[in-house]
């Protein structure tokens, strides 16, 4: 008997459940219910061969909820977050709401090809009344030009004013051919003075033994799907913020970045696997 838990959300017209998609994947590693049984297959698999593929997802996640909040503190009230995947709670439009003054705005823009994310966000954001002043724009973040002219952002988005660009656990989504310093560049380069950058990327953080060969073996996992990971070290990661300066404390692993909580035992292992940073134009 299947169980409310792997229990399946009606698919949107025209998406494929039947091949792992890495939206629906990471959305079953933060405990959502936007995904499939052949995702869930496949992140257990993922699950049972490093352990830390949880923990690390939630780390990258309350990053993301702390780069919003900052940059809320700093007075930015524009964001733009590509590949944001399926919609789960502790979105950036909810980290918003929760905390502006009633009567102060924001905009939000999330960014994604899959469809399945896409159709899960426009639900929520009606859900949530929150269409005027947030939407989704159905894009590859790979395609810059794609993302930055979407009507969608333009509606949002005032690129003269200062915005907060995420790309958090996506660019190890773009492999060589993809030039991930130059896609970033294309990017920074829409920003007005003031703007963030932050970003966080998967890495074997220079790690060896069982955990280290459990992460080499997820990779090969992932290059048989249609989302092949490309993991870079941390020099390699540094350089996408170019020569704009970087936040305190600069170029870290996920929980070290300005952190609010201590990390529990059973979740201490995942720590040095991706680093993070955010940067500010100048």
């Amino acid at each position: 008997m299947t169980s409310d838990k792997d229990s399946a959300p009606v698919a949107p017209t025209g998406v494929d459940t039947e091949k792992p998609s890495a939206a629906r994947i990471y959305d079953w590693y933060l405990g959502g219910t936007h995904n499939w049984a052949v995702d869930r297959e496949f992140a257990r698999k993922m699950e049972q061969q490093w352990r830390w593929v949880k923990p690390g997802a939630q780390h990258n996640r309350e990053f993301m909820n702390r780069v919003v909040r900052a940059a809320l503190k700093a007075g930015i009230r524009q964001f733009v977050d590509l590949g944001s995947g399926v919609p789960t709670s502790g979105n950036v439009h909810e980290i918003v709401q929760e905390e502006l003054e009633p009567g102060d705005q924001a905009k939000v823009v999330y960014v994604d090809y899959e469809p399945v994310a896409v159709a899960h966000a426009e639900l929520i954001l009606e859900r949530h009344e929150a269409t005027d002043w947030a939407g989704i724009v159905q894009a590859d973040m790979r395609r810059p030009k794609d993302v930055l002219r979407h009507p969608e952002t333009r509606r949002l988005i005032d690129f003269e004013q200062p915005v907060c660009l995420m790309m958090m656990a996506v660019l190890h989504f773009a492999g060589p051919q993809d030039d991930p310093p130059g896609l970033v560049s294309a990017y920074r380069k829409a920003l007005a003075p003031g703007s963030w950058l932050g970003l966080s990327h998967m890495s074997f953080g220079g790690q060896t033994g069982e955990d280290a060969d459990g992460l080499h073996w997820l990779v090969e996992q992932y290059r048989k799907t249609s989302n092949p990971v490309w993991m870079r070290d941390r020099e390699e990661i540094e350089v996408l913020f170019a020569n704009w300066p970087l936040l305190d404390p600069g170029v870290v692993h996920l929980p070290d970045w300005r952190p609010v909580r201590e990390l529990r035992r059973d979740e201490e292992g995942a720590r040095p696997f991706a680093w993070c940073g955010v940067s500010v134009h100048p």
